[in-house]
């Protein structure tokens, strides 16, 4: 379901920028994009600058190759918002030479990497032997997993869609951004350890919700119902969440403490599965 505040929440700059998209564009801004846009630094700006990082630069992995772990991650979470938009990029970025349906073209070592990042996104606490790959390949797929393990369980917490109109433009509009929004809209984060960032902006940061809670949010810890379920949900099973799920939050809760309680507790999730992934790369190594 679909918070209102993802979509009317927004600071002025930020409303006059999404009306002004809409009017040149003739569609609305992508679901993911308007969430990273409410409250950036709570979010947005850290996570696109690790974003940008992973998917555009320097890298083990090319463009076209990065594009198809994030399809392959959306598909682990069957959100088809990610699966349609990154298989597109895909396509973009490889100049179609990879085809995240048929993976036929991509070299061994892709493979490899993308069982691995299964493994790491959904039994972090009993991921295997790392691939036979440098470190630094292991280390780069495993900042695009983090990336996108926050998103789709974010896509699938929020009801994110892909409507009418929206792929061409939107994946068009990534590819040659490079994930780079401007800075009078996300502010200017991208400075020392871009993950360290975003943890602290999560876990840290000034919120509606305490920092304690979004803590045991992230880390799995005891919260009080009916925040526990929701937030086990968010980290383990977030293709599980219903409409009714928080509506039922909306009846009790402000629609900022859902928010901080669901990143957090998808951020924490992810941070886990790259802790998990770094020790086995390192083994590795």
């Amino acid at each position: 379901m679909r918070l209102d505040v993802l979509d009317h929440g927004h600071r002025r700059r930020v409303r006059l920028f999404l009306r002004t998209t809409r009017r040149m564009s003739g569609v609305d801004m992508p679901d993911v994009v308007t969430m990273l846009l409410y409250r950036p630094d709570f979010l947005g700006g850290p996570l696109l600058d690790i974003t940008a990082r992973a998917m555009r630069g320097p890298s083990y992995w090319t463009a076209g190759e990065r594009e198809f772990l994030a399809a392959s991650t959306a598909k682990l979470f069957r959100l088809p918002f990610c699966i349609d938009a990154h298989s597109e990029l895909t396509r973009i970025a490889s100049d179609g030479s990879l085809d995240a349906a048929d993976p036929v073209a991509a070299r061994p070592e892709l493979l490899a990497v993308r069982d691995f990042l299964a493994s790491v996104s959904r039994t972090p606490d009993g991921v295997g032997p790392a691939p036979e790959l440098p470190e630094r390949a292991l280390r780069d797929a495993l900042r695009v997993n983090l990336v996108w393990n926050i998103v789709n369980r974010l896509g699938l917490a929020f009801g994110f869609e892909l409507r009418d109109g929206q792929l061409e433009p939107g994946t068009k509009a990534l590819h040659r951004s490079g994930y780079r929004m401007p800075a009078f809209l996300v502010g200017r984060h991208g400075q020392g350890d871009l993950v360290e960032n975003l943890r602290h902006a999560v876990f840290d940061s000034p919120g509606v919700t305490s920092t304690a809670d979004r803590a045991v949010a992230g880390s799995g810890g005891g919260l009080p119902e009916p925040w526990r379920t929701y937030a086990a949900a968010v980290r383990d099973a977030p293709e599980s969440i219903t409409d009714a799920d928080v509506a039922a939050l909306r009846a009790a809760h402000g629609e900022d403490e859902i928010f901080e309680i669901t990143v957090a507790a998808a951020v924490g999730a992810a941070l886990h599965s790259l802790e998990a992934g770094l020790r086995a790369a390192g083994r590795a190594g």
